[in-house]
């Protein structure tokens, strides 16, 4: 079956000028040069100190003269301020874009969609389906925005500021490092020193995971516990049994809780490598 569905809490930034690929490469986190109209890539983006404060796709318009953010809408005119603050003299000009951002997975059908729509391949998954900027009010979809909820908690792939805290999220926490996230050969960008010393000096101690429970989950923030009370983690989103959770990656094998019921981790095999090296480190 073919699933569509508008995003409605999601929208786009236009980045044009000369100067925008130069621009953009040294404040996000993966290549931003890999970007084309039939590509995107996801991206996050740092304080200084290497924590989250916004993740983003990155298109190339069909005329190559733009390149596109799929960000959240909520965040649009903060980023747009915060990049704005790079700019000193180079030719970049930046504005919230009238695109609707979609999603589509599933049965996919073959070629172009045509009408000025952009579409590139979701970046994080092969089954993640694909990311649609469609120029102005949104198609009518075959589902409703939660049923691709369910679809991103099945795969593992976290939602913005729902699985992400700013000022205090690592990007290895939020596994972006197996999801595409992280360029390590494109060179210095915001934030790279932490995330850099995270990955190659082996500090992670958290991972998110998909997890169920055998009670609908409560909301983000929720801590979960271990056997004997301790702090294991905490919830991030969630829909109905089905969500993340930020877990400590020594507590994973144990009994854990959240709320009133009991969580159970569900670790992807995407994921499955790096939690093993994980776990080799924190055993040395």
């Amino acid at each position: 079956m073919d699933f569509l569905t508008a995003l409605p809490g999601r929208g786009v930034i236009a980045i044009s000028g000369a100067d925008r690929v130069r621009f953009l490469q040294g404040l996000v986190s993966s290549d931003v040069t890999l970007a084309t109209p039939d590509t995107a890539i996801w991206a996050g983006y740092l304080t200084p100190q290497g924590r989250w404060l916004a993740d983003f796709f990155i298109f190339s318009d069909e005329e190559n003269d733009r390149l596109l953010l799929d960000c959240e809408q909520d965040m649009i005119p903060d980023l747009i301020t915060r990049l704005s603050r790079f700019r000193l003299r180079a030719d970049v000009r930046l504005e919230a874009a009238g695109y609707a951002v979609c999603a589509r997975w599933g049965d996919l059908p073959e070629g172009k969609p045509g009408d000025g729509i952009i579409q590139a391949a979701d970046p994080r998954h092969a089954l993640a389906g694909l990311r649609l900027l469609v120029p102005g009010p949104a198609p009518a979809g075959t589902c409703q925005s939660e049923e691709y909820d369910r679809h991103r908690l099945t795969l593992g792939l976290p939602d913005g500021s729902r699985d992400c805290v700013r000022e205090k999220t690592l990007l290895l926490e939020a596994n972006f490092d197996v999801l595409n996230g992280v360029s390590w050969t494109k060179g210095c960008y915001m934030g790279q020193e932490l995330t850099a010393r995270t990955h190659y000096r082996t500090l992670l101690r958290k991972r998110l995971v998909p997890v169920t429970s055998d009670h609908p989950l409560p909301p983000p923030g929720t801590p979960v516990l271990g056997p004997d009370g301790e702090d294991a983690g905490e919830m991030r989103s969630s829909c109905d049994h089905q969500g993340l959770a930020l877990l400590r990656i020594a507590h994973m094998d144990k009994r854990l809780t959240c709320g009133e019921g009991v969580l159970t981790p569900h670790v992807p095999n995407w994921l499955a490598p790096a939690l093993k090296e994980d776990r080799e480190d924190i055993a040395r």
